[in-house]
């Protein structure tokens, strides 16, 4: 018993190391959720150090479009209609696609997308929205991201911070995959077991560290700190431990009694848990911050659910009531400012210019 005690607090002495050796880094999470029925559900939350006057775009297809890159940058015109979520006005932070294909950009300190070596170039505030204009499915951006048609370049973001993120896919399906880039090499992570994404460290170390707090049980004890080995190990349990059919416990309160409201609800309530209450930081590591927003991706039933931080009422945006053809508006609706909505916002989007993306040389 003795041995077994001793070696339980040296793996947690080696665990508690490792966490405190983590960089500050920004403290967004993700989780995907799959029912029974196959419904697919993607949830985020978006934490940073500062408000990001952060809007909500409808992004019709057939946008021509280019990475912000300069000479030689790619160009391609959008396959798909999207409604994304900006940092700054900048760019494309979190979104989905009329295909049901997510994407949500979380900061990673670690990432080092090194040189272009004659690539083309892509800046980073372009990189969600490429793949959400260009792939229906998680296979197929695989395929062709795996390739490195480009170089991710990373501006300075207009508060200064350094853009140093990664990129999680999902789609209707259930399947997923990250892409980060460790040492200038690009590295993915593709298949339905990674449902789950935080900050730092790198992927294949929170999978490790999360690997213990499974052997522990959800259970018996959970880390609680806002840290994102914390959060990711949390996440990994709350996701899993929600139900994945109609729980005759809560159904007869959700609205028209439809299983999709409840499961939405249960990931909210998920990206809740995980989430830094608003004005909490953690003194010697600014960037772990406070969130600011959450998004719930109903990948099946194609609505885009928005749950702010700063106002008291959440909506959302079912893509159907979105003018996504060819030759449609840009839209966008308003949520910087302090902005109020409930319900369903979709006819609350006005025409408007699109914004522009950060150029990879920065403001």
């Amino acid at each position: 018993m003795k041995f077994c005690v001793s070696k339980l607090v040296g793996s947690v002495a080696a665990l508690a190391i490792a966490a405190a050796s983590i960089q500050s880094a920004a403290a967004c999470t993700r989780a995907l959720y799959v029912g029974d029925d196959g419904l697919v559900i993607t949830g985020r939350s978006m934490d940073w150090a500062e408000d990001m006057h952060t809007n909500l775009w409808s992004m019709p297809r057939g946008i021509a479009r280019d990475g912000a890159g300069g000479a030689g940058t790619p160009k391609w015109v959008s396959k798909y209609g999207s409604v994304v979520a900006t940092g700054y006005d900048v760019g494309t932070a979190d979104g989905m696609n009329e295909q049901g294909l997510v994407a949500n950009l979380l900061y990673l300190a670690e990432s080092d997308y090194g040189q272009p070596d004659g690539k083309p170039v892509l800046s980073i505030s372009v990189w969600a929205q490429y793949a959400l204009d260009n792939f229906a499915t998680v296979s197929d951006a695989v395929e062709a991201l795996s390739k490195e048609p480009f170089r991710i370049v990373a501006p300075k973001l207009p508060n200064g911070q350094g853009a140093q993120l990664h990129l999680a896919i999902s789609d209707a399906t259930g399947d997923s995959a990250i892409f980060e880039y460790i040492g200038g090499k690009l590295v993915v992570h593709h298949g339905k077991q990674f449902n789950v994404m935080t900050n730092s460290p790198s992927f294949d170390q929170q999978l490790a560290l999360n690997a213990y707090w499974q052997g522990i049980g959800g259970l018996t004890f959970l880390p609680g700190t806002n840290r994102a080995a914390d959060r990711f190990a949390r996440a990994s349990f709350l996701v899993e431990a929600i139900p994945k059919k109609a729980d005759p416990a809560y159904i007869t309160a959700v609205p028209d009694q439809k299983f999709a409201f409840q499961a939405a609800a249960s990931v909210l309530g998920v990206m809740r848990s995980v989430s830094v209450p608003l004005g909490i930081t953690t003194p010697g590591q600014p960037n772990i911050s406070s969130t600011l927003w959450r998004t719930v991706s109903d990948q099946t039933d194609k609505i885009y659910y928005f749950d702010s931080a700063t106002s008291p009422n959440g909506f959302w945006v079912p893509l159907a009531d979105l003018d996504l053809k060819e030759g449609a508006p840009v839209k966008k609706l308003t949520v910087a400012g302090g902005k109020v909505y409930s319900g369903n916002a979709a006819d609350k989007f006005d025409a408007t210019p699109a914004f522009t993306f950060l150029p990879s040389t920065g403001m």
